[in-house]
């Protein structure tokens, strides 16, 4: 077992190497990969964790500083997936707070568990629903938000809707902040985003985009000032 993992992992600096495909309740084609000495999660078009995410959010997670991340008292990550920010808050921050993941795929989550060891780390929560029924229900706040909720390469409208970007920035504690990776693929996924950030409330919030990270993916940072 341990020499076909190594085998796996050294062959996949030369072409991905497919270890696991299976169909979820929203994505046609799941699948667990070796690419490039590393374990990835995909979708049928794109990257779902590990990978070229984990370095997406990754970016965004040093804009806020590691050492701030490392003093929040609790995380809420809106689409887990595989966990690959779970896995850069616990591994790289070394993030001992709480840590709430919310998805609406028992499947994918299974999935987390068994190849990237999820259910492993202590001090994560995981609930399995729809992340705006989790938002307008919760009783807890925030200290940071992360939002990265796709089905393949496509985003649910909810996600920037006006009711529910004021209910994420409600559950946000003072100084606290939203990560929001959006990915913009057409000229109206341009323009969704730049009317998202000209009509946000900045009055009490300040708010900055962080463009082309990995060719199509931006990330919109937000900061509640007191």
């Amino acid at each position: 077992m341990k020499t076909m993992l190594m085998l796996n992992k050294f062959l996949s600096y030369i072409i991905p190497i497919k270890i696991f495909k299976t169909k979820s309740i929203l994505s046609k084609s799941i699948e667990v990969t070796w690419a490039n000495g590393e374990l990835v999660l995909d979708s049928e078009n794109t990257n779902y964790s590990y990978g070229s995410l984990q370095r997406i959010l990754r970016r965004g997670l040093k804009h806020f500083g590691f050492k701030k991340i490392a003093q929040m008292n609790h995380i809420l990550v809106l689409g887990v997936a595989g966990g690959s920010v779970i896995k850069t808050l616990v591994n790289e921050i070394d993030y001992k707070g709480k840590i709430t993941g919310v998805d609406i795929d028992s499947g994918i989550i299974a999935i987390a568990n068994k190849y990237f060891k999820l259910d492993e780390i202590k001090n994560l929560k995981i609930v399995i629903e729809d992340a705006f029924e989790f938002v307008l229900k919760t009783k807890d706040s925030y200290d940071l938000i992360i939002i990265d909720i796709f089905q393949d390469t496509t985003m649910p409208n909810f996600l920037f809707e006006k009711f529910f970007i004021d209910r994420i920035c409600f559950l946000l504690n003072n100084k606290g902040f939203v990560l929001f990776n959006t990915m913009c693929l057409t000229a109206s996924d341009n323009f969704r985003n730049q009317s998202f950030v000209k009509d946000f409330d900045t009055a009490n919030f300040k708010i900055q985009t962080i463009p082309r990270v990995e060719v199509h993916n931006e990330l919109i940072i937000i900061e509640k000032k007191k």
